[in-house]
């Protein structure tokens, strides 16, 4: 019952690689497991199935021609995975295509461990088992 909040399992899609160890700390501090951090839209979609984590912390801006959204759209044919997009830009274009991913939260950078946690928990709601 207790582990109902914490300890999911995520996974990291973070191209800048201070922001992604900072991520992963504020993860581990909220009391969850990082599986894997990759930079790459194809490795997250790889990533996802392989490992089957129970979040995502998605940036949009990747270092191959796969931006986050359309990993994410890929991801969405098979999964309905809890995604949290991070992004450096929150222009209304990419705004518009990740609200057709169903997200739980779109967060600008720099993230906030306060915001981080408050999205994780909205994620989480009602998943009580």
């Amino acid at each position: 019952m207790s582990e109902s909040l914490t300890d999911k399992k995520v996974l990291i899609v973070e191209d800048d690689m201070i922001i992604s160890m900072v991520l992963e700390r504020m993860i581990n501090k909220l009391g969850h497991q990082v599986v894997k951090k990759v930079i790459a839209g194809q490795d997250a979609i790889d990533s996802f199935f392989e490992l089957q984590p129970d979040l995502i912390l998605m940036d949009i801006q990747l270092k191959d021609n796969i931006d986050g959204i359309t990993a994410m759209q890929k991801i969405r044919e098979e999964s309905d995975v809890h995604v949290i997009y991070i992004t450096g830009n929150s222009d209304q274009y990419n705004l518009e295509r990740a609200k057709k991913t169903d997200y739980v939260d779109y967060l600008v950078k720099p993230i906030q461990m306060s915001h981080l946690k408050k999205s994780i928990n909205k994620a989480f709601a009602g998943k009580m088992s």
